[in-house]
């Protein structure tokens, strides 16, 4: 009976484990579940693509086109870049098979990212505000239409390649909540700028060097 009992329970789990891996194989966004271990320093908007490519691959998904959702301010002759112009159109869903947004309007507009649909790609929660240690700052530079800010001032840590206290990146909270009910404190792509491009200057206000990553297609 013991023995009956050992292979049902294998049976189930190895069942979950492929109902999972097909729920991840259709995936379309999450949010990556590490850094890229030098700050707000991605490698530029490549770097930052080449993490949600590999983290994508690596649960199935990889062969599907990631782009990082960050935009980069006009440098060196060459023009601002939108973090909504590299995305495609959606849809998109999460590792669960939850769909957050139809198409890039309502990405921008009226979305289903939550706490509980704003997953990784192993379908995991981001620790938000209330949990200890709160990771909810998703590196963005944008803002909440999803454009590049003008200007003079560093909204995205020299374009994604700066890894100490100069500079800044404007964030993002994945779970929606801040200290107050303002739009910024609720906005899920353009709350507030970080401490520096650090590690620890991210993680002082609330990160830990987190993107979003959308397939575009």
């Amino acid at each position: 009976m013991n023995a009956l009992r050992s292979g049902l329970a294998a049976a189930l789990t190895m069942a979950a484990l492929g109902t999972a891996h097909a729920q991840s194989a259709d995936m379309t966004f999450f949010v990556s579940s590490v850094n890229s271990g030098k700050g707000a320093d991605l490698g530029g908007l490549a770097g930052a693509d080449k993490l949600c490519q590999t983290l994508a691959g690596a649960v199935g998904a990889g062969g599907k086109t990631w782009r990082a959702y960050l935009s980069a301010s006009a440098a060196g002759g060459a023009p601002a870049v939108n973090a909504k112009d590299r995305i495609g159109d959606g849809p998109w869903q999460n590792a669960k098979g939850v769909v957050i947004a139809k198409n890039n309007a309502e990405l921008h507009g009226s979305n289903n990212l939550t706490k509980q649909t704003a997953l990784t790609e192993k379908g995991t929660v981001v620790n938000g505000r209330g949990d200890t240690p709160n990771q909810h700052d998703i590196l963005t530079g944008s803002q909440p239409d999803g454009t590049a800010f003008g200007g003079s001032d560093d909204k995205t840590c020299g374009n994604w390649t700066k890894s100490g206290a100069d500079g800044s990146a404007i964030v993002g909270h994945a779970d929606r909540t801040g200290l107050d009910t303002t739009p910024p404190a609720l906005s899920w792509n353009s709350s507030h700028p970080s401490k520096g491009c650090s590690p620890e200057g991210l993680v002082s206000t609330g990160g830990n060097g987190y993107i979003y990553c959308f397939a575009t297609k």
